[in-house]
């Protein structure tokens, strides 16, 4: 993908210093389901369109996916882990790179994918106490898979999560929102909580594991688009996200719509501090 990005930044460079006026094309249509995650993730992709040129806006539709099919929607980001389970249920790729290229070996004709942000991910992940690390003796759902027997999970209720993890499959207790879900974990009643990498609401004193070696399928930020319905300024625009998002800008913008801040001015302030292309420029 880095060579593919640096091409495209040539290409910018000279359509910038050729062109200098913005498109009068029609406005791009960004899909976006009506939830929090999924609004700021399209106006993300909407504002990184505008900084090359293209008027862009957020649509938020039932289904972007079935907008996509139907032209509805011209771009429609996703997490590449649950859009690979929407094509093919029962998927067993759980790394990164093998998830997002079976993802892309299962799209549907005429929609194609952008580059995946390897830095951003969303993907379900098991937070612990510290006194559970140390009697685990590990930082990785590894230890929480030797630890079958004795573990405890809680979960919000609703949200998403694996049935297990490897060989792994414990009753997991519903929690009504994540504040009682961390105290009962606090508390010993639960020794590990369902959250994800990108959850805002994880205490400072929680221990996220890692999982080196992909027990939990792989959940990062990617772009799907329309196949002949954008420019090349226009994917690369899309492209470049990936450059510039991690996991940790994830966390701060969902804290900032949970205070009620506007996802159009998250991302195009995250955009400002983050400009795209301007290693090329």
């Amino acid at each position: 993908m880095g060579a593919r990005r640096l091409v495209a930044s040539l290409i910018a460079l000279f359509f910038v210093a050729a062109c200098g006026t913005t498109t009068t094309s029609p406005s791009i249509a960004v899909g976006a389901r009506d939830d929090a995650e999924s609004t700021l993730l399209a106006h993300l992709y909407a504002s990184a369109l505008q900084a090359y040129g293209a008027a862009a806006h957020v649509d938020v539709v039932p289904d972007p996916l079935t907008g996509l099919d139907t032209g509805d929607v011209v771009v429609a980001p996703g997490l590449t882990g649950r859009l690979l389970d929407t094509f093919v249920p029962g998927a067993k790729a759980r790394a990164a790179v093998q998830v997002y290229r079976d993802m892309v070996s299962a799209l549907p004709e005429g929609v194609a994918a952008g580059d995946y942000a390897e830095s951003a991910e969303d993907r379900p992940a098991l937070a612990v106490t510290e006194a559970t690390v140390d009697a685990w003796g590990g930082r990785d759902v590894t230890a929480a898979v030797r630890h079958c027997d004795t573990l405890k999970l809680g979960e919000v209720v609703g949200s998403s999560r694996p049935s297990s993890v490897g060989t792994c499959s414990a009753t997991v207790h519903g929690y009504p929102d994540a504040a009682t879900l961390f105290k009962a974990l606090q508390t010993g009643r639960v020794n590990a909580a369902w959250t994800s990498t990108a959850d805002p609401d994880i205490p400072a004193d929680a221990v996220v594991l890692g999982d080196r070696t992909s027990l939990i399928r792989a959940e990062n930020v990617v772009p799907l688009y329309r196949r002949n319905a954008l420019s090349e300024i226009q994917l690369l625009a899309l492209n470049e996200v990936a450059g510039v998002l991690d996991t940790a800008a994830l966390v701060q913008m969902r804290r900032q719509l949970a205070s009620g801040d506007d996802p159009a001015h998250i991302a195009d302030g995250f955009l400002a501090e983050h400009p795209l292309g301007a290693t090329s420029r």
